[in-house]
Formats: structure tokens, C-alpha cells, sequence
């Protein structure tokens, strides 16, 4: 502790006014911790009120009041002595979930390096801060062998941006990350937060946006790590008395990359800890880039001050791939793994895939497994076949209600709208090209399609078809059109 420091201030300290006394005491500690340190452990306090010699400050948690009092009692208390006397005491207000607070009742006597009796988790105890020499940190991911720390970013290198491919469902995400890439941590998607279902590819996202950073800015530290993995490792470090060496590494990182942080709502403390580590790397201009299987807003349990943050900079979603981009994943796939297979059987599995690219891949590997081991040309009976482990399947006979849907879908039309008269053009065509495919693929009369379209005879069935034809015969791009919702048909009538 620097007594010089201490010396330099006078006696006639404000004692009147909470704010000014604590911002006095900042000065103080400003002097006697190195500035991360103070970042992440003092900057976050607010004083509350002062009253008779006694401070009130409210600190975050319960754990960061755990940490202040295991680690900076004895400059707390020599703090709060030299600005308002020997009387001088703290006491702490400590901000509980859902924004409300709570009085801790009882006060802490400081002067002397005094702990109060406050029963705490053995885990946590005083450890020296090891800033001054980065080589000193304990790092999990350490590279092996080498005497400066460098981290092993544990990336897969498979996982690029020129191997992700890019539709509607992801266009927005991926868009996003390239922009992470090449700027991290200066471009207002700070966190970057991506969320999705299972297997809807957020991992391969971000493990590209890292990738694409070691390429373009190699001098920058970039990290991947799960959220299970980041949960474990606080818990070991706790145990080991490391959990400063644990929170420094951390805030080394200049790309911080943590999948699945809907994890954390279960673990408080860990949440704790990521939070002074998230505020530490924003501050400094480092980039954070989180996945979670939900919207950050729906992530109950997760504490306020953590979704606040969540919300500074973009929350981009990824939807499940639809049936165009599913055939462009299965294409690239086997491009890259040297492999053929007729189109139509293509477009059969991205068609009855439709859960998640995984087990897209996986249909895929299975049926060239199929095929090589039975010594089979792939044909689409082989695929059925192998599809059965992939999909619920059952014999179903295709309806005007299910082409009704695929052509609504299609056109992003209302299906109500189908079964309006109207003479409005785009839901006119939308009728009569699914009236022409009821025809072609149902063995219904020309009556039963009439009356599924809201009461229409047979004659109006007969001049849509003829209308369809007739389009097709002169208009390329309705050609184009009614061929692609035909093939559709025809793969869910397989």
C-alpha cells in the first residue's frame, strides 16, 4: 500500500455527500491497482448514500460483494479510514435479479484490515494479480512449448465462410459476421448474437467468422470455447484458488467466441464472472460473438445486466435452411468430398430432410454408404430406403390441400386468399396454377378441384389449365415458375 498517497490528501475531505466521498476513495484505489483491475472490479460501484460515517455502495451481486470483501478488504478499509476517520465504515446494497435491490444487514467495519464474519465461499481467496507478466496466467488453452502465451483459438478449420452456404434463412447472420470478421470490435455489432435452432449451423457460423479473422488480422487473439466448457472451468479454477488467473485470461482475448449461452442460466456465478470479463473486452474495443438456442429475450434466468449488454449491438437469427439452400448444402458437400449423384435424388433428400443440416448430411453419408456397400447404382428407391432412418415416413396420398399449401407457400400468399373470388391477378395465377398441378398429379374430377376452391365449376378448373398451358407456351419466367412447384409436387408425391 503507498502511505505517500494516503499522506497527500487532506483531512477536509467532503464527508457530506456520497458520491464526492466515494470519488474521492476512486482516486485513492485508482493509485494502488493496475487499471484492468479497476475496470472490472471497482469502475461498476455506485455509492448510494452516506450517513453518519457510514457508506453505502451498491455493488452488482453477491458474489462481487463475495470477491471485494475475499480480495480488496484491506484496501477498502484503509480507503474509507483516511477519507472520513477511523469511524468510517462501509456497507453494501447488492442489485438482485429483476432490478430490485437488498439491503445486506450487516455492516462492515473496515479500519485495520478487519473482515467482517459474513460466512463466504471457501473457493474464492486473495491470489496476487499477474497482469504485469501475461506468461504467469494459468491458460487453458495454452499452446505447449511456447515461452510467450499464445492461445490455441480451438477452431475447426473446416469451417469457413467459403463453405457456408448463404439463403434466406441465414443471409442477415452471415452477412453480419463477414462484417465482424474484417472489423472486429470496431462496428456496431458488438456482441454479435446469433440464435437458432439445433443443427441450423450457428457453430459454423462463428467458428468461420474466427477463422476469418485469424486470416485477416493473425496478430489478434481469437478464442472459440462452449459455454459447458467456459462453466467447467470456472468451477475448476474455483477449486484450485485460480479464479483470477481464470477471469485475466479471458480478458486477454481479442475475439471471444462462446457457443451455446443459454447454458449459463442455470449457473449464477458464472454468470457473474462473464460479466465482468464481457464489460472488460467491450470496454476495450474487443469483439464478443455469442450463438443461443433461443432469443436473448426469451433466456429466463439469465440476469438483466446481461441481457441489457446482449441487446448493444445485433441479435441476428438463422431460421431452418429451406428446401432451395438444403439442395445447395447437399451440392457443396459433395463438391468438396469428390462425390456424385443424380440430381432428382438430390432433390429428394434436401426435400425430405428438412430438420436440421446435420442429419442432411448425415442422409447424405448414409446413402453413399448404402450404395458402396451393396454395391448399388443411387437411385431414388435406394434413397427411400435409407430415408426411412432419417424421416417418419407413412404411405400418404397427396391432396389438393397439401398442393393448395405448397403453391401459397410458394407465392407467399394467404391460404385464405386461395379461396377468395377475386379478380386480383397474383391470387387469379396462384389458383390456376394450382388447379393445372391438382389436375396433373390428384386422381380428383375436375368437380371436386372446383369446389376446393371455394365453389368454382368445372369449367373454370378446364380454363385454368388451359390458361397455364398457354402462359408457359409464352412467358419463360411463369414457365420457370410452374416447373419449379411441379418438381415439388412430384417430390412429395414420391
Amino acid at each position: 500500500m503507498n502511505k505517500d498517497i494516503y499522506n497527500s490528501y487532506s483531512d477536509n475531505m467532503p464527508h457530506n455527500d456520497a458520491e464526492a466521498v466515494w470519488g474521492s476513495c476512486v482516486e485513492i484505489i485508482k493509485d494502488n491497482v493496475n487499471w484492468r483491475t479497476f475496470q472490472t472490479w471497482f469502475e461498476p460501484i455506485k455509492a448510494v448514500s452516506l450517513q453518519s460515517n457510514i457508506l453505502t455502495l451498491q455493488v452488482p451481486s453477491q458474489f462481487f460483494y463475495e470477491w471485494l470483501e475475499e480480495h480488496y478488504v484491506e484496501l477498502l478499509g484503509k480507503t474509507i479510514k483516511r477519507i472520513l476517520g477511523k469511524e468510517g465504515r462501509l456497507e453494501y446494497r447488492i442489485v438482485m435479479d429483476g432490478g430490485g435491490t437488498q439491503r445486506n444487514q450487516a455492516s462492515v467495519n473496515m479500519p485495520g484490515g478487519i473482515r467482517n464474519n459474513t460466512p463466504r465461499d471457501s473457493n474464492y481467496v486473495d491470489m496476487p494479480l499477474k497482469w504485469d507478466d501475461p506468461t504467469n496466467i494459468k491458460t487453458p488453452y495454452a499452446i505447449p512449448g511456447l515461452k510467450r502465451m499464445q492461445v490455441d483459438p480451438q477452431l475447426n478449420s473446416n469451417y469457413v465462410f467459403d463453405n457456408y452456404v448463404e439463403g434466406d434463412c441465414n443471409r442477415v447472420a452471415r452477412s453480419a459476421g463477414m462484417h465482424v470478421a474484417q472489423k472486429p470490435g470496431a462496428t456496431s455489432f458488438n456482441p454479435l448474437v446469433i440464435f437458432g435452432g439445433v443443427g441450423w449451423g450457428k457453430t459454423h457460423l462463428v467458428q468461420a467468422i474466427g477463422n476469418e479473422v485469424r486470416r485477416l488480422h493473425p496478430n489478434k487473439t481469437v478464442l472459440y470455447v462452449s459455454a459447458e466448457k467456459f462453466i467447467n472451468q470456472f468451477i475448476d479454477h474455483s477449486k484450485n484458488n485460480e479464479i483470477n488467473d481464470f477471469i485475466n485470461f479471458y480478458q486477454l482475448i481479442d475475439v471471444l467466441i462462446l457457443d451455446d449461452i443459454h447454458l449459463f442460466v442455470p449457473a449464477i456465478k458464472t454468470q457473474d464472472v462473464f460479466f465482468a470479463i464481457f464489460n472488460h473486452l467491450h470496454q476495450s474495443g474487443k469483439q464478443i460473438v455469442l450463438t443461443s438456442d433461443t432469443p436473448p429475450k426469451d433466456l429466463e434466468g439469465m440476469q438483466e445486466r446481461l441481457l441489457s449488454r446482449f441487446r448493444w449491438g445485433l441479435n441476428a437469427d438463422i431460421q431452418p435452411p429451406d428446401f432451395e439452400t438444403r439442395q445447395a448444402i447437399l451440392e457443396m458437400k459433395m463438391r468438396h468430398e469428390g462425390l456424385v449423384m443424380p440430381e432428382e435424388v438430390v432433390k429428394y433428400v434436401a426435400y425430405n430432410v428438412q430438420s436440421n443440416v446435420r442429419e442432411l448430411e448425415g442422409a447424405m453419408i448414409a446413402l453413399f454408404a448404402q450404395a458402396t456397400l451393396n454395391k448399388k447404382e443411387i437411385d431414388i428407391e435406394l434413397a427411400k430406403r435409407v430415408m426411412k432412418n432419417f424421416v417418419k415416413t407413412s404411405a400418404r396420398e397427396l391432396t389438393i390441400e397439401n398442393i393448395q399449401k405448397m403453391v401459397c407457400d410458394y407465392f407467399s400468399l394467404p391460404y385464405d386468399k386461395l379461396l377468395v373470388k377475386t379478380r386480383k391477378r397474383e391470387v387469379v395465377q396462384a389458383r390456376q396454377i394450382t388447379m393445372y398441378l391438382a389436375k396433373k398429379f390428384t386422381k380428383s374430377s375436375l368437380k371436386n378441384i372446383g369446389e376446393h376452391f371455394g365453389g368454382f365449376d368445372h369449367t373454370t378448373v378446364i380454363h385454368s389449365c388451359q390458361t397455364v398451358e398457354n402462359l408457359m407456351d409464352t412467358d419463360a419466367e411463369y414457365k420457370e415458375s410452374v416447373l419449379e412447384l411441379q418438381q415439388k409436387v412430384q417430390l412429395a408425391s414420391i
